[in-house]
């Protein structure tokens, strides 16, 4: 069965007033996201991988560690990034659920600080990828950033907050200025109610 490209969860405009514009949306949704499902659909048609699902995929193609993925990996997982990523964000405003916050706190010191490392994973991650905030095996949170489409379940690790650091998630906004997308997005898109579901 192929995979679809899920609705946003919100208008294209709805974040807009929080700096996320509807022309960023209608490209990074409706065209980026779109090509990974169309592409990722192709490639995993009449192989084993048909019928699987998208996690079965991607930890079954994910080649350890390798800069240069192969295609199936390369689309299966990025639909799979941008789907919990649209899911992440959201256009009202989020407190931060007392569960999430403790466990940020016992992990980080804070909640500043985990922001802190997330921004500077985000800013520091040399082309196109992700930063992180996962939760490992043993319970405890950890920051971490991830290269092209490479995402946490590769790693064993379950995702919980993750950032688009890709070019054509932030340029039409931002131009260049990374940090200022990270900025913006901590402290303006996350819908951290989402992110303590994960939990």
């Amino acid at each position: 069965m192929a995979f679809d490209l899920p609705d946003l969860p919100y208008a294209h405009d709805a974040l807009a007033s929080k700096g996320m514009s509807a022309e960023t949306l209608e490209y990074h949704h409706d065209l980026h996201h779109k090509a990974y499902v169309d592409n990722g659909n192709k490639l995993i048609a009449d192989t084993e991988w048909a019928g699987k699902s998208l996690e079965d995929i991607i930890v079954g193609t994910y080649d350890g560690g390798a800069v240069a993925q192969n295609g199936i990996f390369n689309n299966i997982s990025q639909l799979w990034n941008h789907n919990q990523f649209w899911e992440m964000m959201g256009p009202g405003d989020s407190a931060m659920p007392g569960e999430l916050e403790s466990a940020i706190t016992e992990s980080f010191g804070s909640v500043d600080e985990m922001k802190s490392q997330f921004a500077a994973a985000g800013a520091g991650q040399f082309g196109s990828g992700w930063a992180w905030l996962v939760k490992n095996g043993d319970g405890s949170l950890a920051v971490t950033k991830t290269e092209n489409g490479v995402n946490p379940l590769c790693l064993g690790q379950t995702a919980l907050l993750g950032c688009d650091v890709w070019e054509h998630s932030y340029y039409i906004d931002f131009r260049n200025k990374r940090p200022a997308y990270l900025d913006n997005f901590l402290n303006n898109l996350v819908n951290w109610e989402n992110v303590a579901s994960r939990m």
